[in-house]
């Protein structure tokens, strides 16, 4: 076909049914003078009509699962490289989680010096913390990795972290008194007093 390329797009409008009166009368005059072109056209017609006919054609029964089915397995690392991708909240939340677990389980077990609250009015022997008999302490008392003697009063609440015992002989405590020996006790502990705070 040697024709300009106005007429294949004109035949191209045709088939669209896109053309304005006037070009679809210079298209039939020019196919009734060119064989080439008026060839084309009935081949681009053709080829029309048989897409047209092939929108009636059904795919067997169970077409998409049997090509499911007959695809290769997912390799597992592909299968958790797409889950990681889509969620990739849970996945930081997961990895935050580890991290700090594992830093707090090696705190846990490495810090085993006594460690005491601020108060100047308590008396440290040994590995053991007294508040003295006549004496008032204001605020919390926290000992960690020690024990507690209270013969004299707290006011406010009194927690004992790995020590190994609580004595209040004639002591008196205005708060909660709690006793924590376990890594998980304290963790809990550690959540509480944040929200606490928090709240």
């Amino acid at each position: 076909m040697k024709c300009a390329q106005t007429y294949v797009e004109l035949m191209h409008k045709y088939l669209d049914e896109e053309i304005a009166t006037e070009e679809e009368k210079q298209l039939r005059k020019h196919l009734q003078e060119c064989t080439s072109c008026h060839s084309h056209f009935q081949e681009l017609k053709k080829a029309l009509a048989l897409v047209q006919s092939t929108t009636y054609i059904q795919a067997p029964l169970h077409f998409t699962a049997n090509v499911m089915a007959r695809l290769p397995k997912e390799k597992t690392t592909v299968t958790y490289g797409r889950w990681f991708k889509d969620h990739p909240m849970l996945v930081a939340a997961a990895v935050f989680v580890i991290l700090m677990t594992g830093s707090v389980f090696s705190t846990w077990n490495s810090d085993t010096q006594l460690s005491v609250s601020k108060q100047s009015n308590l008396q440290v022997q040994g590995n053991t913390v007294i508040v003295p008999e006549g004496e008032v302490v204001e605020g919390d008392v926290f000992v960690r990795n020690g024990d507690l003697k209270i013969e004299g009063e707290v006011q406010g609440d009194v927690v004992v972290i790995n020590g190994d015992k609580y004595l209040a002989s004639a002591g008196k405590v205005t708060g909660n008194i709690e006793e924590i020996d376990q890594f998980f006790g304290w963790m809990w502990y550690n959540i509480k007093d944040f929200f606490s705070h928090l709240f």
